[in-house]
């Protein structure tokens, strides 16, 4: 591992002890993982925000207190509270305390108060090939795959820690060498009906992630750009159920105008066929309830829901009183885009918009023995079950809509 002058004296504490701190542990986190060097990179994605103890917190304030700033843009991820006041969040005392801190440090290091999983939708979309230092599973996946930017998945305090020194370690998927596809994933032999509709880009993502592992493959038999909501939701589950950082859709994702350069040029290491057994089963893997016949909650954006998606979750509810509670996690931007009509429509019918966090990170849905969730994510069907203790109902948005209204199940999508 080698620094540069430069980042020497950073190190040594030219720049304050909170850069140095950074540059430090920056440097070491590089040699374990076998970088020789870093490299610049032009922005951050800062997934370390969200309260999971103290000592979180006070590694944050250490920052601060040290005199750091981030040297490049860098935007935040969900924290435990929800600033904008729209839901409460049952953090009490200490801990509610301990997280507000947390979030006001990584403002005062110089972050952005996006508090959203889905950077991309709030304005933070570096261009293809630049390199970029992201945490959050699903903003990783999205940045590498739909935007082409270059970023592996940086956890937690590593995030800052690129974000203060303005460098990343050279390896992995900044690399071009490794993010060529080596797998091939096939869903040509799934019905054109399937692949047009919305539920099955979580279901394909779930079994991409499950097949694929850590490994960069190839998408095809897809006829055309199903949009950016649809990507969103197959990268999330690719992410949850593997440890995806990277895939492509031939004719689709920006380095793979075909699957000839998706795979540059070598032929594939493994071909899967996809089968419509194979999808039915990965659809009925994202439902954990033993029973469907009831439901305690809805709770749908994971990743947070788009303007579009909250415009499609108001003209499902059509002005309709929910029977039960329906959680829409979504972001601030998003909410400013779609208007103040909209969420007093949505509120008014018992939608509970949710901000700057997610149900599934913080305690926000009400404890209920045996409960359970309905949700059209795949990436809270993986979470729900062990973080918040529901059991999980997978289906389309419609169903969750239609379900929410009755208080009951309502399952009419068709399967895989």
């Amino acid at each position: 591992m080698q620094l540069t002058d430069e980042e020497r004296a950073i190190a040594a504490g030219r720049d304050g002890d909170g850069a140095s701190m950074a540059m430090r542990i920056l440097a070491e986190s590089a040699r374990l993982i076998g970088a020789t060097r870093l490299i610049p990179v032009r922005s951050a994605h800062i997934d370390g925000a969200l309260y999971h103890g103290d000592s979180g917190t006070l590694f944050a304030e250490k920052l601060v207190a040290g005199g750091a700033k981030v040297a490049v843009r860098a935007t935040l991820n969900v924290g435990a509270l929800d600033l904008t006041g729209s839901c409460r969040v049952r953090l009490e005392g200490t801990e509610r305390e301990m997280a507000r801190r947390m979030m006001r440090a990584y403002r005062d290091l110089g972050c952005e108060p996006s508090w959203t999983c889905a950077p991309y939708q709030a304005g933070h979309r570096p261009e293809k090939g630049t390199d970029v230092a992201w945490g959050e599973s699903n903003a990783v996946v999205f940045c590498n795959s739909v935007l082409g930017a270059r970023t592996n998945r940086y956890g937690d305090f590593l995030d800052i820690a690129c974000a203060i020194t303005g460098r990343a370690p050279d390896n992995g998927l900044h690399r071009v060498e490794n993010r060529r596809a080596r797998i091939v994933f096939d869903v040509s032999a799934l019905p054109p009906a399937f692949l047009a509709s919305e539920i099955a880009w979580p279901v394909l993502g779930s079994l991409f992630g499950r097949m694929v592992g850590n490994a960069v493959g190839v998408v095809t038999g897809i006829a055309g750009h199903p949009g950016e909501d649809a990507l969103k939701a197959f990268g999330a589950a690719a992410a949850s159920t593997g440890a995806v950082g990277l895939f492509h859709i031939a004719g689709v994702t920006p380095e793979a105008p075909d699957l000839e350069a998706a795979l540059g040029g070598q032929p594939p290491e493994q071909v899967i066929a996809v089968t419509p057994a194979m999808a039915l089963d990965a659809q009925r893997r994202l439902s954990t309830a033993e029973r469907a016949d009831r439901i305690d909650a809805v709770a749908i954006g994971s990743p947070h829901l788009s303007p579009r998606e909250l415009e499609a979750l108001e003209r499902l509810v059509a002005g309709r009183k929910l029977a039960v509670p329906l959680f829409a996690c979504t972001g601030r931007h998003a909410l400013d885009a779609s208007g103040p009509e909209r969420r007093v429509a949505l509120e008014r019918a018992g939608v509970v918009i949710v901000a700057d966090t997610c149900v599934v990170v913080t305690p926000i849905m009400a404890e209920v023995a045996g409960g359970v969730l309905m949700t059209n994510s795949g990436k809270f069907a993986q979470y729900a079950p062990g973080n918040t203790g529901y059991a999980v109902l997978y289906a389309s948005l419609a169903d969750c809509v239609e379900s929410a209204v009755a208080g009951r199940p309502v399952l009419r999508e068709l399967d895989a």
